[in-house]
């Protein structure tokens, strides 16, 4: 006859234990994947904003060089201000329209507009930013 031995050292996991890890892993994964995708969404509009970069820098050439005294008149492809862009990866379109610089992103990145508003045409030049992007917190 064969003898089994048994062991009271023997050391496991019970069903209840694996059960709470279990548990404890899904509910971390349902808080950190929607931050995740805010995070790789926030990545992605940097672009849109940093696609404002070169009409900001050029209106305030502009206006230190005094190619013009007010915000009226003050669009894309004027006054020394470069044309408006076209879509560009994740950037749907930049225009100037009356100094009021506006940016806006592809469905990609929520269709978000990002605007900047001059706080006029003399030395210091502040930018207000306002758009979409501020009330889903992606700018």
């Amino acid at each position: 006859m064969i003898k089994f031995r048994t062991y009271k050292n023997d050391r496991g996991f019970t069903l209840i234990e694996l059960m709470i890890v279990v548990a404890i892993i899904g509910i971390l994964a349902a808080v950190s994947i929607p931050a995740y995708r805010t995070y790789t969404q926030k990545a992605a509009f940097a672009e849109v904003i940093l696609a404002t970069t070169i009409y900001t820098v050029a209106f305030e050439i502009a206006a230190q060089s005094r190619r013009f005294s007010s915000l009226t008149g003050v669009n894309t492809g004027t006054n020394g201000i470069p044309v408006a862009a076209g879509t560009t990866g994740v950037v749907s379109s930049v225009t100037m329209t009356n100094g009021v610089l506006t940016a806006t992103g592809t469905a990609e990145v929520g269709s978000y507009t990002y605007a900047l508003t001059p706080n006029g045409v003399t030395a210091p030049i502040q930018w207000d930013v306002s758009g979409t992007c501020l009330a889903a917190g992606i700018c």
